[in-house]
């Protein structure tokens, strides 16, 4: 029986829902995965199976969060009835630098065109 927590009773033994996500540049995956209650964060990770579908993804290291909020304790942290779990990718720019680079263009452009 599934109960709206997302905590799940079958034959008397207690087990907890959630999602566990990944997004390469070409590829997407989303893993529903039932693990026993107390389980961290990185167990369930492991648990997914997403590291066979992205082996280049490093689980045991990689950083994630829970709804956009990076987790500082992924091995110790226990997961949550309905906990959706990010595993984060680093960026290919630096944003801050983008935007600066943005700028100076579109300041050049000004400059041209006066």
């Amino acid at each position: 029986m599934r109960f709206a927590s997302g905590l799940n009773k079958s034959m008397g033994e207690a087990t907890v829902e959630v999602e566990v996500v990944y997004a390469a540049i070409d590829r997407q995956a989303l893993r529903s995965v039932t693990v026993a209650p107390g389980t961290t964060i990185r167990a369930a990770l492991l648990a997914s199976g997403i590291g066979q579908v992205f082996p280049e993804v490093d689980l045991a290291e990689c950083p994630v969060g829970i709804f956009g909020k990076v987790i500082a304790d992924p091995d110790t942290r226990p997961v949550q009835p309905g906990d959706r779990i990010e595993i984060y990718r680093p960026l290919l720019a630096d944003p801050k630098e983008v935007r600066r680079l943005r700028a100076a263009k579109a300041a050049e452009a000004k400059a041209r065109n006066q």
